[in-house]
């Protein structure tokens, strides 16, 4: 039977005709900036959270005020999962692409939305709960995109890129969002200086969001879908009924791979939560770094962590994902400490940059390889559902930690030693889901 099942994959693989390269460049680029798009709209409110903390969390207590508004982020990540049901299921009967150009464009959406919401100051009690129910939405549609942008990349192209392009859309589309939303940031901080910029400067940096919708139906025009995908459509043929994906995930074939692939992605999305996702306060409130300095220093970032995704990404294909996810874990658990306790006392803006870089570089590389690592533990018919919901579980919970980060320090002066603290521990996650895992490099196409 199992020959039979493979002679039959391989006789509709030669039917079909393989996907050229203009086909991989679309699906790899509408992957890597439909993630970047989306994850420069959620990094606007990383870059303007002290702001947002006084407007809409005020408190006499300045890191609660902080605390507050990472909550409010970690929110949007708790919808996440809820998003790559409903999209995940949609992606995986439907097609990627459909899904992914509906999630983009909610997202882009309701972030512009943000820019439209009254204040404290000005409705009092309804501004907090306006701008986390909007959080709400955003996270559903955040949700969505992962599970579409996270797959339709990864089955386009060759085996020997597979790695690559998992840091380049995981990682490098991350980076990328970052940058422009650095590039955001300083544009509106020259636009709107000092106290400007507390009454106009956020709300524009949260209208950015409708260019991110009109550039992503622009980039997905022409995409076509996955190779594998319409593999698997051509197998099923004029099949009457679809098995639901949610309910083959949650089987007792997947529950415990399910689980498995959780416990990994929260040490590598809580590691780059503590690390790129923190930066930008870490530099304003701890080690009190000029308005440019930060600015140029965080698009310096932003581009190490595209370069850090792409090597280790590609890493996972040289040496197997196990062994890549081991050698950075085990790197990440004494660096990541160390950067964090040495930045404070840093002598000049170049030596805070080169830590800032090297410690965003780290923190991306841990979650390069888990894309194409979620994508070969699942079917096709599942893949989208079963990537979606174990990234956006893991980085939901991972998302969490900038928040209980916050909370654990009495002072600012106090963050480098908590969040050093909270880096290791959660590294000591990750490299224990790491240790369990099974090897998973060419099997994308096996199931």
């Amino acid at each position: 039977m199992e020959a039979v099942a493979k002679k039959s994959t391989e006789t509709i693989s030669e039917a079909l005709p393989a996907a050229n390269n203009r086909q991989v460049f679309g699906a790899v680029t509408a992957s890597c900036m439909g993630w970047a798009l989306d994850l420069f709209d959620l990094f606007i409110l990383l870059f303007v959270a002290p702001v947002i903390g006084r407007l809409f969390f005020p408190s006499e207590h300045a890191m609660l005020s902080l605390a507050a508004v990472y909550a409010s982020f970690a929110v949007t990540l708790l919808m996440r999962p809820l998003g790559s049901a409903i999209f995940g299921s949609y992606a995986d009967r439907h097609g990627r692409k459909g899904a992914m150009v509906v999630a983009v464009t909610g997202v882009g959406l309701s972030t512009a939305a943000f820019g439209l919401l009254p204040t404290v100051g000005q409705v009092g009690l309804l501004a907090p709960a306006l701008f986390i129910l909007l959080r709400l939405v955003q996270g559903i549609f955040v949700g969505g995109v992962v599970a579409s942008t996270h797959t339709i990349g990864t089955e386009s192209v060759p085996p020997s890129w597979r790695g690559a392009v998992s840091g380049l859309v995981g990682g490098g589309g991350a980076g990328i969002g970052a940058l422009l939303a650095s590039i955001t940031y300083m544009a509106m901080t020259a636009l709107f200086p000092g106290d400007a910029f507390d009454t106009w400067g956020w709300r524009c940096m949260f209208f950015s969001g409708i260019i991110s919708s009109v550039l992503g139906l622009f980039i997905f025009n022409s995409l076509e879908e996955s190779p594998l995908w319409k593999q698997l459509q051509a197998a099923k043929g004029h099949a009457a009924t679809v098995e639901n994906p949610l309910r083959v995930l949650f089987s007792s074939k997947y529950r415990g791979v399910l689980v498995v692939n959780i416990l990994l992605t929260i040490g590598g999305g809580s590691a780059y939560y503590l690390t790129s996702g923190y930066l930008p306060t870490f530099l304003k409130v701890v080690v009190k770094a000029p308005a440019d300095a930060s600015a140029v220093i965080l698009m310096a970032s932003s581009v190490g962590v595209i370069v850090a995704s792409i090597f280790a990404g590609h890493l996972s294909t040289l040496i197997g994902r196990k062994r890549s996810f081991l050698l950075i874990g085990a790197l990440n658990v004494v660096l990541l400490p160390l950067i964090y306790q040495r930045m404070p006392a840093v002598p000049d803006v170049t030596t805070l940059g080169m830590y800032a870089v090297a410690l965003a570089m780290l923190g991306s590389m841990g979650f390069a390889p888990i894309l194409i690592f979620l994508n070969e533990r699942f079917p096709t018919s599942i893949r989208a559902t079963g990537t979606g919901l174990s990234w956006n579980i893991g980085f939901a919970i991972g998302g969490m930690m900038p928040t209980f980060a916050s909370l654990c320090a009495s002072t600012p002066a106090d963050l480098p030693k908590v969040l050093g603290i909270f880096v290791a521990v959660v590294t000591a996650i990750y490299l224990a889901g790491a240790a369990i895992v099974p090897e998973t490099a060419g099997r994308l196409g096996e199931k």
